[in-house]
């Protein structure tokens, strides 16, 4: 049925105590089911599983892939499993409660794939598991209870729309068609479409589905489960163990060694040693589906602009120097010049597309104050008491700047500072992810990495850790603001909601801080720089290789660099300001993007392919069905269904792989 919604000129006119007593009688589900054992108990082992996803994907692009309407679906499948062993039905808020806490949970891993691990790296020094885990559970603890003022402007008086969050309101009405309306609404009169119960099981199916192929892909692809079952168990010579090759080319080149055959060059150099080695990787065929046409072929535009026209052409003039043994690679390759110009069109793009919209960041500021009309809070017993940020954020921000001084040799009185820097910036980031489900944590972070980066530039913790904190602060509010409009539509207690996301930030940290060290340093060699150990070709890192970037870029200064290098540098922060400008201008039309030009560079050639191949692929069968009736098989797959197909390929590529370094480490020893 048709969720209940104000008008334009309603959420205009109204005041919010009008829309509070509106929301209470005619979308409020009273007392439904909804944060009760079982979903707390679900949501907790779903956002594990898809923490550990976000882990991974984050490892290999520097990304997290939003979570929401994948949580809603794996939640709403699993309840049916349950059911046909006589459990009783799962309501509408219990998933949407599951859905609260998974999502939570799945952004957890923000500062193991940026901050903390480009500190770790620059510093050469491994954090302990302990210290991993109480920092990004007081910060994000922090980012919900700065989040909740804001939900009573952003969510119940400006009704912002929140789009991610209202597609995941839309599927869950899908799902339950015949969930009992909330607030003193009459009860619907009609039942469920054929046509839309169909679709909802299409999508849960096409979801699992895509999962099945993809993780059997991966199984057959990945070396530890072969030589486990080969080797191991049908005692098959180590040497003769099977498995799909990784690399696409891989038959090519061995026939190089053996046959000489000749190998492609660019300018004289192997594009091997280029790092141009096209691989078999599902994760990032389904991020491409996700992330969509636009950026991935502007993902392709700067890794062909870096690997196939810039990166040879320095090492023909002798500006790129190679490795002590001879040999390039993409390390080399970042670190000695490319990764500059990369970091310079990102930084200025993100923050040209924050700074060109005076009104979203001065909207962020009005209506803070609370009008008389609003005193009469009727929706007090419900929602989560302002007294509790009122008292918990200072407390919890306290408790930041504590653990900052005493982990990482901040300045307290600099650990100060940044608090209300934080919390302007997170006002700032709430209010752009509530107008277009895009956080900006990337460029707001800068903004702090900069002005810290500045005030103290002998301590790289200064500015990472203070902008680590700006990025997950800011991360779990938006966020949480984001769980909170699903709920709102569907008549969720707030209160509830709110527990559901700290149960989310203690199961993702959970699973994110016990999966890093064994899936990225099994083996730790003191003998050998970290960073060496923890970026590796499998799991380049770009997010942490960009924070890094700016630290140091920071620390030494652009004198530091090749001319060439700052040359480079100053032409695409400039190319990054125009892409940026014309893409404001043009309402989005203009078919570039300067920030993903930029991860181009640091993502590697192989990932930014596949990713390339699978936005291309969706687009070009959700062209093909777009005019299919409904109701057929071909629309429901590829234009209903294509998220979750996506998203199943990421999810079970990604999980397959996660226990396939898991079987090499604590089974195979390797």
């Amino acid at each position: 049925m048709a969720l209940p919604h104000l008008t334009e000129a309603e959420i205009r006119d109204w005041t919010r105590a009008q829309k509070d007593r509106w929301w209470l009688e005619k979308v409020y589900r009273g007392d439904m089911p909804q944060l009760t054992l079982r979903s707390a108990g679900a949501g907790f082992v779903l956002g594990g599983l898809l923490s550990a996803t976000n882990l991974y994907i984050g490892a290999k692009t520097g990304w997290s892939l939003g979570v929401g309407v994948t949580s809603v679906i794996l939640a709403y499948a699993l309840f049916r499993v349950a059911r046909s062993f006589g459990v009783l039905p799962f309501t509408i808020l219990e998933n949407n409660a599951v859905q609260s806490v998974a999502t939570a949970a799945g952004y957890m891993t923000g500062p193991l794939v940026t901050s903390l691990t480009a500190f770790m790296v620059l510093t050469d020094k491994v954090l302990p598991w302990w210290q991993i885990f109480t920092w990004t559970v007081v910060t994000s603890i922090l980012g919900v209870l700065v989040a909740f003022p804001m939900k009573r402007r952003f969510v119940n008086d400006e009704q912002q729309p929140f789009p991610e969050g209202r597609a995941c309101a839309v599927v869950l009405d899908s799902l339950y068609p015949d969930a009992p309306a909330g607030g003193t609404a009459p009860p619907p009169t009609t039942t469920a479409t054929p046509y839309a119960r169909w679709l909802g099981e299409l999508k849960a199916k096409a979801l699992f589905g895509a999962a099945a192929v993809a993780g059997l892909i991966e199984f057959f692809k990945l070396e530890g489960y072969q030589v486990l079952i080969q080797s191991r168990w049908l005692g098959r010579p180590a040497e003769a163990v099977w498995h799909l090759p990784e690399k696409l080319l891989q038959w090519y080149y061995d026939g190089s060694v053996k046959y000489g055959w000749p190998l492609p060059k660019i300018m004289g150099t192997d594009i091997r040693q280029l790092a141009i080695s096209p691989a078999l990787d599902l994760t990032m065929f389904g991020a491409g589906g996700l992330t969509g046409i636009r950026t991935a072929n502007s993902l392709l535009l700067g890794a062909v602009l870096n690997y196939a026209v810039l990166a040879p052409w320095m090492i023909s003039i002798g500006e790129i120097a190679p490795k002590a043994d001879g040999t390039f690679g993409r390390a080399q390759l970042l670190n000695t010049w490319c990764l500059w110009w990369g970091v310079a069109i990102m930084v200025t793009g993100s923050l040209t597309g924050l700074f060109a919209k005076p009104d979203l960041l001065l909207s962020a500021f009005k209506g803070l104050r609370r009008s008389k009309e609003a005193d009469a809070d009727v929706l007090a017993h419900i929602e989560l008491p302002l007294k509790v940020s009122f008292i918990g954020v200072p407390l919890f921000a306290g408790l930041s700047v504590a653990l900052n001084h005493y982990w990482f040799g901040i300045n307290p009185w600099l650990g100060v500072l940044a608090v209300p820097l934080i919390i302007v910036l997170t006002l700032i980031a709430a209010n752009a992810t509530g107008l277009t489900s895009t956080t900006p944590t990337g460029s707001l972070s800068k903004i702090t990495q900069f002005t810290f980066g500045a005030l103290d530039r002998a301590n790289p913790a200064t500015n990472l850790i203070t902008a680590g904190m700006t990025a997950e602060v800011a991360s779990n509010a938006s966020n949480l603001l984001m769980d909170i409009k699903p709920g709102y539509m569907l008549g969720a207690k707030p209160r509830q909601q709110a527990w559901g996301h700290v149960i989310g930030v203690i199961s993702g940290g959970i699973a994110s801080t016990f999966l890093f060290f064994p899936l990225f340093l099994p083996h730790l060699d003191a003998a050998r720089p970290l960073g060496d150990q923890l970026m590796t070709d499998k799991f380049p890192f770009p997010g942490v290789e960009i924070w890094r970037g700016v630290a140091m870029l920071i620390a030494e200064g652009a004198t530091a660099l090749k001319t060439s290098a700052v040359t480079a540098m100053v032409i695409a922060a400039a190319a990054g300001i125009a892409f940026e400008i014309a893409r404001i201008r043009t309402k989005g039309a203009f078919p570039i993007s300067a920030v993903a030009i930029g991860l181009g560079v640091v993502i590697p050639v192989d990932s930014t392919l596949m990713m390339f191949a699978g936005a291309h692929f969706f687009g070009w069968l959700e062209r093909r069905y777009a005019r299919a009736a409904e109701g057929t098989v071909g629309r429901g797959l590829w234009v209903d269904s294509q998220e979750p197909i996506a998203a199943g390929l990421v999810a079970g590529a990604a999980l397959t792989g996660i226990g396939d370094q898991l079987i090499s480490v604590f089974v195979l020893g390797s």
